[in-house]
């Protein structure tokens, strides 16, 4: 919970030499390829890189960096295009020709609707009526033509065949309407062979663009506002970028909107700061959108395949929007990270957080933090929040954004996250939560060995990528850590990715000090025999998630009149120290003892 750090929309872009396509259609058309979160490499370390670098993949995928898809993620190939999506992960969608109706869906959810298709046969198979007409060019939608139930049921199967003896997984939790969530959208501009302006995507593999007007996971006001600029620039004399001669204004428009708040920025790539018209284009495009909160110009001449430049000129508001999520507000710009899927979104992290057993008194470690979601989130049942991020500009939106909220009990920290937790257990500090929302790449072994030398109790481990999911969970067992459960969220329906929140419990000893207890001598009272240590033991576990001693469970049932053997609470040193029980663990052993009827 991936927030999860500040990615880029990346991928490469094929041959400067590509000709353009015509799709034949005569339709203009739009494109969305992101990728919300590319990680920067820092070292040995991959944390997020606040999205400031941006590219736009030669894949048609529009989550070109993020998130292999589960089909191949054990065999380890490559995705068809090379690029290796995730996005914090996601993905971006393909265009429809129509709005679907009866799309109110669920995990145990039968789709009637007979456009969709009624089987999934792999990539190779996809139906040629598909409710997308350019799936196959595309490539970002991999399960559109399955019925969505068994499109949780395919990732659910995945991620326990990843996990299997490493940790139970409970059922997938799905979206009702798993449609237009999309909160980002992104278009490439260009023409085609006939000279007209059309938007969508690169078909998989080129750099020809593939015209697309509506994207059935997109969100549909930002497809309209696209369009509309689409159809503004041939009255405005503008013309779209060509990557081949390196002439044109417009790049790529940018969209994205608040889903709480429904405020909507517009961001307009362009390759030189140079914009004829500005103002009239801007009120133009206000007089058709009113309901567009800011427009902002963002700069890059660059030849890469980098879609965001460095330099922005706010045209229109405030240059960010604003969005709210678990009841707290984000500020959002150009290049911020923040999950495209608000409403799994709040799922994701509310789960986070429910399996870290806040009680108000932990210090949290947020690894990866990136503009601070989670851990501002967190920090209303926290003690004290860490956040630590590599990317300076996502550290300036988390601190901004820990004001707004009037947080002040979380701190942010630029650095990489794998040697700020070497730093804090080489100087004897201590954590009790780690939450941990690593790359697709998964974590590495430093960071882990840091989390394990801090003695944090417990580590919610919130991933985009399953089979690195398996191979740190693995690592993590080494350390002492227990996986206790598995939560697989369905962030990205329509694709073959998965989100998963794990639950890790370190498993090490209450006290430190030898106590030599022989139970087989003690002498069961008509109590005891209602329940042994060990099940006593096994609930406290399994609903408290606390490990509690033979020796605590004995002074509770003292305490309760409950009567134990006479040896039990000696120790055969020659100056006993006898350990108290803590009062969390006391009260979820008096929990067991009612619970098995003993008092």
């Amino acid at each position: 919970m991936a927030e999860r750090m500040e990615r880029g929309m990346a991928g490469k872009i094929a041959g400067k030499t590509a000709k353009r396509m015509d799709t034949g259609s005569g339709t203009e058309s739009r494109k969305a390829v992101d990728g919300d979160k590319d990680r920067a490499k820092d070292s040995k370390h991959k944390v997020r890189d606040g999205e400031g670098k941006t590219g736009v993949g030669k894949s048609g995928k529009r989550f070109a960096e993020d998130g292999d898809a589960l089909s191949k993620q054990r065999s380890g190939e490559k995705r068809r295009d090379g690029s290796l999506p995730r996005e914090r992960k996601g993905t971006d969608g393909l265009s429809a020709p129509k709005k679907q109706d009866g799309r109110g869906l669920s995990a145990g959810y039968r789709r009637e609707d007979s456009k969709r298709g009624g089987s999934y046969g792999g990539r190779g198979t996809r139906r040629s009526t598909s409710i997308c007409p350019v799936l196959n060019l595309c490539g970002g939608c991999q399960l559109l033509d399955m019925e969505y139930a068994k499109q949780l049921d395919f990732k659910q199967k995945q991620v326990e065949e990843l996990l299997k003896g490493l940790c139970p997984v409970k059922p997938i939790i799905g979206m009702k309407d798993p449609f237009h969530y999309r909160n980002k959208v992104h278009a490439v501009f260009d023409r085609d062979k006939k000279g007209n302006i059309i938007s969508g995507i690169y078909e998989e593999n080129t750099h020809h663009v593939v015209p697309v007007e509506k994207c059935l996971i997109e969100n549909q006001k930002a497809d309209e506002i696209i369009g509309t600029i689409r159809g503004m620039l041939k009255s405005f004399k503008i013309r779209t970028y060509d990557e081949d001669t390196g002439f044109g204004l417009l790049r790529h428009v940018l969209i994205r909107k608040g889903f709480s708040t429904g405020e909507i920025m517009v961001v307009l790539v362009t390759a030189s700061p140079v914009f004829p018209s500005k103002n009239n284009f801007v009120k133009a495009l206000r007089e058709k959108h009113p309901e567009i909160t800011t427009i902002v110009q963002n700069i890059n001449g660059r030849g890469t395949s980098m879609v965001l430049g460095d330099k922005e000129h706010v045209l229109y508001g405030k240059g960010y929007i604003v969005d709210e999520l678990c009841g707290c507000r984000f500020r959002i710009s150009s290049k911020s990270f923040y999950q495209v899927n608000s409403v799994q979104t709040e799922i994701l992290y509310e789960k986070a957080l429910s399996l870290s057993g806040l009680t108000g008194r932990e210090l949290v470690v947020d690894a990866y933090c990136g503009i601070g979601t989670i851990g501002i989130i967190a920090s209303k049942a926290a003690g004290k929040v860490i956040g630590v991020e590599l990317n300076q500009g996502a550290v300036r939106d988390a601190v901004n954004n820990a004001k707004m909220n009037g947080i002040d009990n979380i701190r942010f920290y630029c650095n990489d996250a794998g040697r700020f937790l070497v730093n804090m257990a080489e100087q004897g500090e201590n954590a009790d939560v780690v939450i941990m929302d690593p790359p697709r790449s998964g974590s590495t072994e430093e960071f882990m060995d840091a989390v394990g030398k801090l003695g944090a109790g417990k580590v919610v481990y919130v991933s985009c990528n399953p089979e690195t999911l398996a191979r740190d969970v693995r690592y993590m067992k080494k350390l002492g850590y227990r996986a206790v459960e598995a939560w697989p969220v369905d962030m990205f329906p329509e694709t073959d990715h998965v989100e998963t929140v794990v639950l890790l419990s370190q498993q090490k000893p209450d006290d430190t000090i030898e106590i030599d207890l022989d139970l087989d001598e003690l002498d069961a009272t008509a109590a005891e025999t209602k329940a042994t240590y060990e099940e006593i033991k096994a609930y406290v576990w399994d609903k408290h998630h606390l490990k509690v001693s033979s020796l605590y469970i004995s002074q509770i049932k003292r305490k309760c009149g409950l009567e134990v053997g006479q040896n039990y609470n000696l120790s055969k040193s020659e100056n006993p120290k006898v350990p108290k029980c803590p009062p969390e663990k006391e009260a979820a052993i008096m929990d067991a003892l009612k619970h098995f009827q003993m008092i």
